[in-house]
């Protein structure tokens, strides 16, 4: 496996940010030695991703708890800022446990006792329109059990607020209205409250929650003696002299040898929110995180047996005609849209859709997170199919799109074709004239450098080698969601069978190979 990103530096150190793609709102629990982060997975398909670490640098994505998005029919379409947002993932009487809120639909529960699954039903916990960001408390001392969510203003009417509940042990239902215990509105300069994560300790609740929004906003620790508080305040991390802005909503979890860390998001436009380690300690009752109070971008590493370097898989051989657990669905996927077979490579089918046009309105782009901030990513297409319009490729994926791939021509011939389109566009629109391709086949290759610029560049097997296509595309996010890599096959509206494509050898590589 190649590693685009290393942040294990091989001494005992380790570099920020620890897991450089859109690993949005991460949440950490540590169980025995070892630990598990969940994170925001919005309208793609399956969501919940489960990641493993055995010493918060090195992590690797083990499956996801989510098998698909409720309601069903709401989710057949792509959804790509709704869904599931910023979940907490805790471990409670011999079970793990995530609770998230749909924005659309209220606050949801489901459980394993192993992490690999099989994890139970979404349990509708609080229904209601714009609550977010739950986290649970079990307090082992009392047997008592809380909850507490934020808002979002776009469906509530209400923000900057975090609301709490007691909870019946099991989880299943909260046993009161629910009563405000921070309004931030009373706190001067603080606004856009949201993210909470409750935790028990020293005597004290603590709700860690941040502020101030998501580019520039800073981490705030929050105390109260009693649940329904009145709960005191500090800002507990900020960008201060750094680079990482807006060190935001994350949660802390405590080592076998007895360390506090803190993990946290760091939003950088299309690359999404990447996950960043803090070094985490306590002076005078309160949380002192990073470099008293400013992010680390080099540390020591938590106390730890060595582990070998690893990072999320990107690469993908397709083994079986499997797709590889980086991959998800932009919306619940149907049956019929890959075709197995024996061998590796990934078949897929040339779905017919009125809406070929506009990669952003399908539900059949299959995607994963770019990998990093400098890389290139490559595979082999073909296609089999000589229906006029059928097509496939590979794209970047966001608020604008580019792909570059093949496409029937009128007479049924294989063509190598650049489109894009741009965030305000309705519909896509060559990047370069389309030119033949042999055999129906061809190599397809994205570098992406600094600023999320991309370059296309194909290989048709002419004897040319890699060609450069169109001009450089600068990949865009949606509002919450970085841009995505996908893979595609689409057929024009009609009936009948219309082909499929096929994908081999996906590679990702950690530095381009052109300027």
């Amino acid at each position: 496996m190649t590693m685009p990103w290393r942040s294990d530096l091989g001494d005992g150190t380790y570099r920020n940010p620890v897991l450089n793609s859109d690993w949005s709102d991460p949440d950490v629990v540590r169980v025995g030695d070892d630990f598990y982060l969940t994170a925001s997975s919005f309208g793609r398909v399956p969501g919940l991703p489960l990641l493993h670490s055995r010493d918060l640098v090195n992590w690797t994505l083990v499956g996801h708890a989510l098998e698909r998005l409720a309601p069903d029919a709401d989710f057949a379409v792509p959804r790509h800022d709704c869904g599931v947002w910023a979940p907490s993932l805790r471990h409670h009487a011999g079970r793990f446990w995530i609770f998230w809120g749909d924005p659309d639909h209220g606050i949801q529960q489901i459980n394993a006792e192993d992490i690999r699954g099989p994890w139970s039903a979404p349990h509708l916990v609080k229904s209601g329109k714009g609550l977010i960001d739950a986290c649970p408390l079990w307090d082992e001392e009392t047997g008592e059990a809380y909850l507490v969510h934020a808002w979002a203003k776009s469906r509530s009417g209400i923000k900057n607020r975090l609301t709490g509940h007691r909870m019946s042990p099991d989880g299943r239902e909260l046993l009161d209205a629910g009563t405000t215990l921070v309004d931030a509105d009373t706190i001067p300069g603080w606004f856009t409250l949201e993210g909470p994560k409750l935790y028990r300790h020293d005597g004290w609740f603590w709700i860690f929650a941040p502020a101030g929004g998501v580019e520039t906003g800073w981490q705030g620790a929050f105390r109260s003696r009693t649940f329904d508080g009145p709960y005191e305040e500090r800002v507990v991390l900020a960008q201060g002299s750094t680079e990482v802005n807006g060190p935001h909503q994350g949660g802390w979890v405590r080592t076998a040898a007895g360390e506090d860390w803190f993990l946290h998001f760091q939003s950088r436009g299309a690359y999404g929110r990447v996950v960043h380690l803090q070094p985490m300690s306590w002076e005078g009752g309160w949380p002192v995180i990073g470099d008293e109070g400013e992010p680390v971008l080099v540390h020591r590493g938590p106390k730890a047996p060595r582990q070998p370097a690893e990072a999320p898989a990107s690469d993908d051989d397709f083994p079986g005609g499997r797709y590889g657990r980086q991959w998800q669905w932009t919306a619940n996927p149907r049956p019929g849209w890959t075709v197995g077979h024996g061998g590796d490579g990934l078949r897929l089918s040339c779905v017919r859709t009125a809406y070929a046009h506009d990669l952003r309105a399908l539900p059949n782009v299959l995607v994963q997170r770019l990998p990093a901030e400098e890389f290139t990513a490559e595979t082999s297409l073909t296609l089999d199919s000589r229906e006029p319009g059928a097509k496939a490729g590979l794209a970047v994926l966001g608020d604008a799109f580019s792909w570059i791939g093949l496409e029937a021509g009128p007479d049924g011939t294989a063509r190598l074709v650049h489109r894009y389109a741009e965030a305000v566009a309705e519909h896509e629109r060559d990047a370069e004239h389309p030119r033949p391709a042999p055999g129906a086949a061809v190599r397809v290759r994205i570098e992406v450098t600094r600023g999320a610029r991309c370059r296309f560049y194909a290989d048709t097997g002419d004897g040319t080698g890699f060609q450069a296509s169109g001009q450089v595309f600068a990949a865009t996010p949606w509002r919450w969601v970085g841009a995505l890599l996908g893979l595609f096959a689409t057929a024009p509206a009609g009936t009948g069978p219309s082909g499929t494509a096929g994908f081999t050898s996906f590679r990702t590589t950690g530095t381009p190979r052109t300027v």
